[in-house]
């Protein structure tokens, strides 16, 4: 498969150097050069497609068959059209073609000039707020001076625009690709035949309007020489190092500044710029909606994952994780750290069942918060273990603890069930040795080895 690519690119490239050449022999129309020969180049194109090497992006390399193959039968309409009469309405129908080339391009293009497997929502978003905002201005800068000149067919018109406007945009588009990655072989190989292949649009809508325009020309062959590198890209594997920080965000600012901008002005001084960039600039400005919603979307899911995270699921409170960052962020500064472990849980329990032991920790958690100043963090630490982090003095920190045990003195009510439970207290201070957590651990297992109630680590 790879032996047969290589031939028939092979034959492409040949046969496109021999068109070339013979444009020097001859300066008029010839039907085997600018029929035949010509449209082989693109369809041979086409098929050397099918064999490209494993490492290109499947996805990317159909749409690429598919805007080459449209390409090539609008041209072999627009070149039958002028050796031969033909009952259709041939310069409608190779245009049509011609314009069903760019939304396949557009899908195919960044796929193979992309270095990542995976591109997200908001990346793709960025590259087609740039892709339309440069669009837009290239569109108000280039294409509207030459309109004027056209006559009044519509149908010309309007392909007028759409060719040089989809150009534009097809470029930006592939820069907005560049701008996010590391440049290898491949891009510069495929951006220069993307760029070559828009140079000869526009050269050809100047040669048209100034009435200079000529079938056959050596500028016919831009076009070819354009896709020739493209499809010689494929060759070329995309670099390994990839960029992992995306499209600058200024460029996305930048485009959306440019697209509001040429809106303010089109609606202050009416005229100034053509209409039909009213398109494209609105356009801009939904896309960057759309994308604006989505990252809101998603600040607002990693929030709450960050939320959740940091969260126990059963009781609302805050988990060993929050727990120990908070520890972490104490420093040098007055607290102390309270490890609470029910007494009489496990049988319980055991005995009730999981539902009712839930139900209980709730209420544990509820009386433990209702006991605890405003600035406490409480955290259940597992199973039936909790934890406190007091910012107070230790008078403060062992009236806290007093209070907590005292919570347990009277039962939960279940359903029917009346159920007794206590608590085992340990209590460290905050000091140079930062090892609180250890240190209230140790604590909370003295009281309820020795049925203390409340035990405070004073290195007993």
């Amino acid at each position: 498969m790879l032996r047969k690519y290589f031939s028939l690119n092979t034959l492409g490239f040949l046969l496109l150097t021999v068109h070339l050449l013979s444009r020097v022999i001859h300066t008029t129309p010839q039907v085997y050069l600018d029929l035949w020969i010509y449209n082989a180049i693109a369809i041979l194109f086409v098929f050397s497609l099918i064999g490209v090497p494993s490492f290109n992006d499947h996805i990317g390399i159909a749409f690429l068959a598919l805007a080459i193959g449209l390409w090539a039968a609008g041209s072999l309409i627009s070149s039958l059209s002028v050796f031969y009469t033909l009952n259709l309405p041939s310069q409608l129908a190779s245009n049509v073609l011609y314009m069903l080339f760019y939304p396949a391009a557009f899908i195919a293009l960044p796929r193979l000039l992309s270095q990542r497997s995976r591109i997200s929502a908001v990346e793709i978003l960025d590259s087609t707020i740039i892709a339309l905002g440069l669009g837009s201005l290239g569109t108000a800068l280039f294409v509207g001076p030459v309109l004027p000149r056209l006559n009044g067919d519509m149908s010309m018109t309007f392909f007028a625009i759409f060719y040089p406007v989809g150009d534009l945009i097809l470029v930006a588009s592939v820069i907005s690709t560049l701008l996010s990655q590391k440049i290898s072989k491949r891009a510069v190989v495929a951006s220069t035949g993307i760029f070559i292949y828009a140079f000869s649009d526009f050269l050809f809508l100047w040669l048209h309007v100034n009435n200079k325009y000529t079938f056959g020309s050596i500028s016919d062959d831009g076009w070819l020489v354009g896709l020739a590198l493209i499809v010689m890209s494929t060759q070329f594997k995309a670099s390994e190092q990839s960029s992992n920080e995306g499209v600058n965000p200024v460029f996305v600012a930048l485009s959306v500044f440019l697209s509001a901008t040429l809106l303010g002005i089109i609606t202050i001084r009416p005229g100034y710029f053509p209409s039909f960039i009213l398109f494209p600039t609105l356009l801009t400005l939904l896309v960057a909606f759309i994308r604006m919603t989505i990252a809101l979307r998603q600040a607002r899911s990693l929030g709450t994952e960050r939320t959740l995270a940091r969260t126990d699921e059963l009781t609302g409170l805050s988990n060993r994780r929050k727990l120990i960052a908070e520890i972490e962020e104490i420093g040098d500064s007055e607290g102390a750290l309270l490890i609470l472990d029910l007494d009489g849980f496990k049988p319980v329990n055991d005995s009730f069942g999981h539902d009712i032991g839930d139900e209980i920790l709730k209420q544990v958690a509820m009386r433990f918060h209702r006991a605890l100043p405003p600035d406490a963090t409480l955290a259940r630490l597992g199973g039936d273990e909790f934890g406190v982090l007091i910012h107070a003095n230790y008078e403060s920190s062992m009236e806290v603890a007093l209070a907590l045990h005292a919570t347990m003195s009277y039962p939960f009510l279940v359903g029917k069930e009346s159920i007794d439970l206590g608590v085992s207290i340990g209590v460290a201070a905050n000091n140079d040795e930062h090892d609180l957590l250890r240190r209230a651990d140790v604590a909370m297992y003295r009281a309820k080895r020795e049925s203390l109630g409340v035990a405070h680590f004073d290195f007993f």
